[in-house]
This record gives C-alpha cells, structure tokens and sequence, in this order.
C-alpha cells in the first residue's frame, strides 16, 4: 500500500493531479477543494499522505495535505454507505469533527452536498466517535482517581469530581482541589 507520496506536480486534472515521484508518474485523487487551491499549480512539489483504493480495477490513490485527513479519511470509510469520492470530499472540510459538535451551519452545508444520508450518517458516527472519545479519561485523571479511591472515596463519587475539574491542572492539583470538593460533600 502507497501511504505517503512527495514529488513535483506534472499534471492537474478535473479530480486529479499527476505526481511525479523519482520519474513515475501517480494519479492521485484530491478534494475538490483542494484542488482549487490556488498554491496548487504545475511543477510545484507536494508532500501527500495517500490511502490506496485495491477493490477497484485499476487502483486509486486518494491523496491529503494533513495527516489528519487521512486519519479523518480512514475511520469515514468504515461508515456504511460512504465509499472513497465522499470521505475524500468531507476528510477535507476544516475541523469537521468541531463543526459537527458545535453544529456549525457552514460546515454542514458543505456535508449536506455530499447527499442527505451520507451526511446524517457522517454526522451520526463522528457524533458518537466524539461522545465516546470524551467520556474516556485521561492518564492524569485515572491516576487522580485512583489516589481518591485509596483515601477512601466512592469511585462513582470521585469520578464526577474529577470529570469537572480544569483539564489543565497538574495531578498534585487535582487531588487538592477534588479533596476539597469531596470534603465539602460529607
């Protein structure tokens, strides 16, 4: 599988540019709109990241700027009913995964050309991606609230505690400040 490509643009194309890297040439398929890219232009070189689309005769290989996208690209894959040509065009929507939790209307009017169902269903998954990454605890908040159990706290007690304080805080500050919220509690 191709992953990573770097070499100098010979070619643009309607969805595609020409790559040549070491003197071989790779079609690889970008977002519209970053093929609008007005920095996107003949003989400049371009670093992608690449994912390589096998179960189609000849093989495609879609191309990001960010390795974000590719990341973004390869878990909208795994969405029914949302094949390479649309998590291609939404893998390159800015913080889609912000929009979509702050409902923001621009991003969503850009999802929304992809089609009604791939866009309900993009905006199910990573809706549920996002929930579940936030109920999982940091290291610092485990270790937090383990010494709070080992002092003697209930962990369901403990654990909404923790969840509330400031996520920037050391571990020491942590344990000072659940303390003196666990203490108020008795």
């Amino acid at each position: 599988m191709i992953s990573y490509l770097s070499g100098r643009v010979i070619k643009k194309e309607e969805k595609s540019i020409v790559l040549d890297v070491s003197g071989v040439g790779y079609r690889v398929f970008l977002a519209s709109k970053r093929l609008s890219d007005s920095r996107l232009k003949i003989g400049v070189k371009l670093n992608v990241f690449c994912y390589t689309n096998s179960k189609k005769d000849p093989w495609e290989i879609y191309g990001f700027f960010l390795a974000e996208e590719s990341e973004l690209f390869d878990f909208l894959m795994k969405i029914s009913g949302v094949g390479p040509k649309a998590a291609l065009e939404a893998s390159a929507i800015s913080n889609l995964k912000q929009s979509i939790e702050s409902n923001e209307p621009m991003a969503m009017g850009e999802l929304f050309k992809l089609g009604n169902k791939k866009a309900q269903a993009i905006i199910f998954e990573l809706s549920r991606k996002i929930k579940e990454q936030s109920k999982k605890m940091s290291l610092v908040d485990e270790e937090v609230l383990m010494a709070l159990t080992k002092l003697g706290f209930k962990k369901s007690e403990a654990k909404d505690v923790v969840s509330s304080l400031d996520k920037e805080i050391s571990a020491e500050e942590k344990i000072e400040s659940a303390l003196k919220i666990l203490g108020k509690n008795d």
